[in-house]
């Protein structure tokens, strides 16, 4: 990780002495244990799971109050109460609860828990992604939804409208993937396998040259008896072979040697051609609406020019009047032959949606469209037989209005696909970050290059050794082993500035090369790497439901039940209204009657509903949203998240690492004895060279600037090394006696401290710094003083955070002091000193119980149990490692104006989310009134039914539309102000 969260204290035999506790960097998360100070090395480690007997419950009421419970406890990953079942499934980290503290928590809620032995420790639970393709609303992946939660071994089931895509966590020993398509499938929709969650790397690979099915299992067989390789499936009729493997052992471009020296090299390996992915999908789909538009226009255009214009046009009216048989005419039968091809063939896909809901005991949009433009066009054609039949008929027929409606629909949806493409731009963007080829170096046992060969960067394996050009973008994670350069890593991490690049510094693959040739080894390669994760956790943040949306859920389940009632109801009055005489009949239009004209107001109540816009009200905004913030380095994990965050009025810091840079430097010298500094920090940077403790790596670093090589400068050699616990270290070098230390360690050894000396110590401490005594030959010679400055800007931002009346608490586990001088010099009031882990965690919830919507600011690993027990955990600075399971929004940068973007993007984002409701909602609640005929009697204004359909289907496309403008996001002005002074400052 980036950044580091340093517990203050002396420890081990490279401790040093200081009046105040210094600062403490562990290569390992450390967390404080017991009033003593000291502290036990713990790994956040991997998850263990237990599942828990629950009873009592009788609701989802009782469900939740154990599932709230639950989480509260620090250390909880994923807590799910299934109230059918009386079991509570409990993922967490050990190192924080048990299975015990869980049990016990469940209890004081009031039920009894029992823990269920057999199934503790199972960690075989899969997460697949599946494309889901025919869902029009939320009527629709709710569907989907119950019948994938209704399999047993499914855990966990989310379907996302807008990404028409199914995340489902399942026991892969009680169910397959397979069986989870065959369910969707079902329910009357396409299921498409996205990722299985089997393996950790897999590859389809293309074999050229086959002819025969042997000779495809002979390929298989070279392959599977590779290291590393663990499963093959072959798919001769395609000549493709599936493989999944461990990249430690093995990768693509070993596979693909393998393949082109089988049988006599006469076949070609190569990776097998991308398809299937959302963009090739969306694109289809786009294809395929514009096409049936298209066709629709062709047969309606002339069906609205024979019923809305030619009509006026005397001589052509003539024409479409006369009559065929009886009082059948020209123009009926036209329309007639024209508008049937558009119901049953163009039209078909409503038929068949409705069919499948319907099947399923659920009613979606399609079954409403199916119904309006059914009832328009049946109608019509009983007018056309009566015609035929009776030589007195004089009805009229809908034809325009069935033929109409499914164009405007088509129309709509064509519009509504394009919009909702563009609303997943991110991870396009993101996934074509990666470049198409790299240039792969081999290098001799003495590690000059001998050969490079360009390559496709898929097949880079780990270890292999990369060059990056000028201009040209990283092609793997790795760290750099030869050369210097800038890298512009803004498309990552959203640093603005780029960032220098030598010899041992990370890269991370899809960021630009500037200005100098490096040469890097691959350390995270596929799936592994920075933005395959970052990739998915932004899909997986577009799946997850935000709690708002709970709402348009509730409402979609009586939606259509709802609006076919009230059209049936609508016709029903102004059919009865018409034949007792409820209204003149002056208001009945001249080519109507008062059947017909209910039939019209029926039909536009019908179509003019649209539960689609209230379905896309939320997951397109969370999806633009998190896909800005992912461009921004703020990855927020989905609507839950977003939604906490908008709602957050108080923020918990810690102080290492978050508030400060997190990285002790120099930054005071003060010599008593006539000698030259370079010299005095040769002895001191010789005895500390020895130790490992972080302060004294600050003093060997200061000291390198005074050496001619600054690289590897070669030390003065240190005898009879002592480290002193808790005090500090002492050498021979050069044959002076050098201890260096803290104040107690002098006076052990009878050095005496002058004046200046002890109030140089107390200056430093009111200051914040760490004061280190040095002796030479038993004399006080200089006194240093080590600090972790406050990161540029982290003042101004706690500035910014009070004006968006946002309160700011620091709880740290440093020394009252210290805090006390941190807090002041940022602005922050509230301070909490000397605080472990826990206590932090205890903080937040007596903030929560207080009545603050709390957000918790630390590194992610020693405050998780604080960013566990946060409305909204967001762990800041880190990096690469973006996949730290305590946090709900993952900082990139160590920037603390990205917790203020991330809070104001939330904001921006729910605004949009109500600016969506309140239109889904208005046009609904404005729009089924009025085409109901509400103001038919005062205005004799009256809304065609294909009019209304078109209405409905603007409704959708405007609600995607509100929810695009979040792509025009911009910071804060004084965000952006604050960020143009830290690059004049720097």
């Amino acid at each position: 990780m980036a950044t580091k969260l340093w517990a203050l204290a002396c420890i081990g035999h490279e401790s040093h002495g200081n009046l105040s506790p210094r600062p403490h960097y562990p290569s390992m998360p450390k967390y404080p244990k017991g009033v003593s100070g000291e502290e036990s090395s713990v790994e956040l480690g991997p998850e263990a799971k237990a599942v828990f007997s629950v009873i009592g419950m009788t609701c989802s009421a009782c469900a939740g109050s154990v599932e709230k419970a639950v989480k509260r406890l620090p250390g909880i990953r994923e807590a799910v109460v299934d109230v059918l079942n009386n079991k509570a499934h409990v993922l967490f980290y050990p190192s924080f609860v048990n299975a015990e503290n869980i049990r016990e928590t469940i209890e004081d809620v009031g039920f009894e828990a029992t823990l269920i032995e057999d199934e503790v420790n199972d960690r075989s639970t899969q997460v697949c992604r599946i494309r889901i393709n025919g869902m029009t609303c939320t009527s629709c992946s709710s569907t989907i939804e119950s019948a994938l939660q209704a399999i047993h071994g499914v855990q966990k089931a989310r379907v996302a409208l807008a990404t028409e895509e199914a995340e489902v966590h399942y026991d892969p020993k009680i169910v397959s993937s397979s069986q989870l398509l065959e369910t969707i499938e079902y329910t009357g929709f396409e299921a498409i396998l996205i990722s299985s969650g089997e393996d950790i790397s897999k590859i389809e690979l293309k074999v050229d040259g086959v002819r025969t099915d042997h000779s495809m299992r002979i390929v298989q067989e070279s392959l599977q008896a590779l290291p590393g390789v663990q499963n093959t499936n072959i798919f001769p009729e395609l000549n493709k072979i599936s493989l999944s493997y461990k990249p430690d052992m093995t990768g693509p471009r070993t596979f693909i040697n393998v393949i082109d020296s089988t049988g006599s090299r006469r076949f070609k390996g190569s990776i097998y051609p991308e398809g299937g992915r959302r963009e090739t999908h969306r694109s289809e789909e786009i294809k395929q609406y514009y096409r049936s538009f298209l066709w629709s226009l062709i047969f309606t255009i002339p069906v609205f020019l024979t019923s809305m214009v030619f009509m006026y046009i005397p001589g052509i009216k003539h024409g479409f009047d006369s009559k065929v048989v009886n009082m059948l005419s020209v123009g009926m039968l036209l329309r007639w032959v024209l508008s049937t091809p558009v119901q049953f063939i163009i039209g078909q896909r409503f038929y068949i949606g409705s069919y499948k809901a319907l099947r399923h005991g659920s009613a979606n949009m399609d079954v409403l469209i199916a119904l309006g433009t059914n009832a328009a066009y049946f109608y019509s054609v009983y007018s056309v037989l009566r015609a035929a039949t009776s030589k007195d008929f004089k009805g009229t027929d809908f034809f325009e209005t069935s033929a109409m409606l499914i164009s405007f629909i088509l129309l709509g949806k064509y519009l509504e696909v394009l919009a909702k493409g563009k609303t997943s731009e991110a991870i396009a963007k993101l996934m074509d970050l990666a470049p198409e080829t790299a240039i792969l170096l081999t290098l001799d046992g003495e590690g000059n290059v001998v050969s490079e060969e360009e390559i496709d960067s898929r097949l880079i394996q780990k270890s292999d050794v990369i060059k990056i050009i000028p201009g040209a973008k990283v092609a793997s994670d790795g760290f750099v082993v030869w050369g210097q350069s800038h890298v512009n890593e803004s498309m990552i991490t959203g640093e603005a500035r780029p960032v220098a690049k030598r010899k041992g510094d990370t890269v991370i693959g899809g960021t630009l090369n500037e200005n100098g040739v490096l040469h890097i080894k691959a350390t995270r390669v596929g799936s592994e790497s920075a933005l395959s994760q970052i990739v998915r956790l932004v899909e997986s943040a577009q799946l997850a439901k935000a709690p708002v949306q709970k709402f348009a859920d509730r409402i979609s389940k009586y939606f259509v039940p709802l609006v076919i009632i009230l059209s049936f109801s609508t016709w029903l009055a102004w059919f009865l209204s018409g034949k007792f005489h409820g209204y003149p009949e002056s208001w009945i239009p001249s080519s109507m009657d008062s059947f017909e004209l209910a039939l019209q107001f029926g039909i536009s109540v019908m179509v003019i509903a649209c539960p689609c816009a209230l379905g896309l009200a939320t997951p397109t905004a969370v999806m633009v949203g998190t896909g800005v913030g992912a461009s921004q380095g703020v990855l927020i994990k989905g609507g839950q998240a977003l939604e906490s965050a908008h709602k957050v009025n108080c923020i918990v810091f810690d102080k290492t690492g978050t508030l400060t840079l997190g990285k002790p430097l120099v930054v005071n010298t003060r010599l008593f004895k006539n000698m030259v500094l370079g010299e005095f920090y040769e002895l001191i940077a010789a005895t500390e060279v020895n130790s490992e403790h972080p302060l004294a790596k600050a003093i060997v670093e200061y000291g390198k600037k005074f050496r001619e090589d600054e690289e590897n400068p070669a030390w003065p050699e240190a005898r009879d090394f002592v480290s002193i616990t808790g005090h500090g270290v002492k050498a021979i070098v050069r044959n002076k006696e050098i201890i260096v230390g803290n104040k107690n360690l002098m006076l052990d050894h009878n050095i005496a401290i002058p004046v200046d000396a002890e109030e140089i110590l107390v200056e430093a401490e009111g200051m914040a710094q760490t004061g280190i005594l040095v002796s030479i030959d038993g004399e006080v010679a200089g006194v240093l003083a080590i600090s972790d400055p406050l990161k540029p800007g982290a003042e101004e931002a706690i500035s910014i955070l009070k004006s968006m009346k946002i309160k700011s608490i620091m709880v740290t586990g440093d020394n009252w002091g210290t805090a006390k001088s941190i807090a002041k010099e940022v602005g922050i009031e509230t301070v909490i000193a000397e605080a472990k882990p826990e206590q932090k965690a205890e903080k937040v919830k007596e903030l929560q119980a207080s009545g603050y919507k709390v957000a918790m600011v630390g590194d992610g690993i020693n405050d998780s149990p604080a960013l566990v027990a946060a409305d909204v955990g967001m762990a800041i600075g880190a990096g690469t490692d973006i996949a730290i399971e305590a946090a709900d929004i993952v900082l990139m940068k160590s920037n603390l104006e990205d917790v203020i973007t991330a809070i104001d993007l939330s904001r921006r984002t729910f605004f949009h989310i109500r600016l969506n409701y309140i239109w889904a909602l208005g046009y609904n609640l404005l729009g089924i009134p009025i085409a109901a005929g509400v103001l038919f009697p005062s205005t004799r204004f009256r809304l065609p039914p294909w009019i209304a359909g078109a209405a409905m289907a603007a409704s959708s496309v405007s609600v995607v539309c509100c929810s695009l403008l979040l792509k025009y996001y911009k910071r804060p002005k004084k965000l952006e102000n604050l960020e143009i002074r830290g690059i004049m400052i720097e």
